[in-house]
């Protein structure tokens, strides 16, 4: 996860409340406009010393209304938050283990120290 956050996503921390936090943490929830011009609620954590998180850097992404966001959506959130060359993933776990808690969000997540393996790049 990048140590600090474009200017865009910068604008969009919430600082107060329950989700606030200080500018320049790389943990915290934002409220920006993604590339369609839709408003994103993104709440993201580096993955340091958050209990059963720890080690994993995560970004969850969702849009009020009743649409998720689209590709391009989190496309761009993942560059917002992760380098080119850092290789993020969307689970689809098995249903025993799905939790719905918020509908219509989306998540990335990138295990800290693991350069997750990938199919071969013509199949990606």
């Amino acid at each position: 996860m990048r140590d600090r956050f474009d200017p865009v996503i910068e604008d969009g921390r919430i600082r107060h409340g329950h989700y606030g936090s200080r500018p320049g943490f790389t943990c915290g929830a934002f409220e920006v406009h993604g590339p369609s011009g839709r408003r994103l609620t993104i709440i993201a954590s580096d993955g340091v010393d958050v209990g059963p998180l720890s080690g994993w850097e995560h970004v969850s992404v969702s849009i009020k209304g009743k649409f998720p966001p689209n590709w391009q959506e989190m496309c761009w959130v993942k560059n917002m938050f992760w380098g080119e060359e850092e290789t993020v993933l969307q689970f689809h776990p098995k249903k025993s283990e799905y939790k719905n808690v918020h509908p219509n969000c989306l998540h990335l997540w990138r295990n800290v120290g693991l350069d997750h393996p990938l199919p071969p790049s013509l199949l990606v």
